[in-house]
């Protein structure tokens, strides 16, 4: 098992969590707009826990495996700026942690270009 199944599933795990705390601890205590923002952390959250686990599934199999693994880097990365700053955001109404969001946007697509150009043969 490398390094990224045990990430990805601790993620995955993690975003299991906190959809579930969202869903039986915060129903009656945030806004239906928090609320939204908290499901869509959870979401994006899970999402990419999923795609680090597939990243490492692919690993050794694909051309360019250093660049896979900075696709799992990426993705890492965007699950704490992205959905950390929704998860933070929604609990606390902070509304400056907006600015930090699209940042885990822009590291979800960095980390999913990385996979595509790890999956390309190099020309020789």
């Amino acid at each position: 098992m490398n390094k990224y199944t045990k990430i990805g599933a601790l993620a995955a795990m993690f975003s299991v969590v906190l959809g579930a705390f969202g869903a039986h601890m915060l129903e009656d205590r945030l806004t239906a707009d928090a609320l939204d923002v908290y499901d869509t952390a959870v979401q994006y959250h899970m999402f990419h826990s999923v795609g680090i686990l597939l990243i490492a599934l692919l690993i050794d199999r694909l051309p360019a495996p250093k660049m896979a693994i900075w696709a799992a880097r990426l993705l890492l990365v965007g699950i704490v700026l992205f959905s950390g700053s929704l998860y933070v955001l929604a609990l606390s109404g902070l509304k400056v942690l907006g600015a930090i969001t699209p940042l885990g946007g822009v590291a979800f697509i960095a980390g999913w270009i990385c996979l595509a150009l790890a999956s390309r043969k190099s020309k020789q």
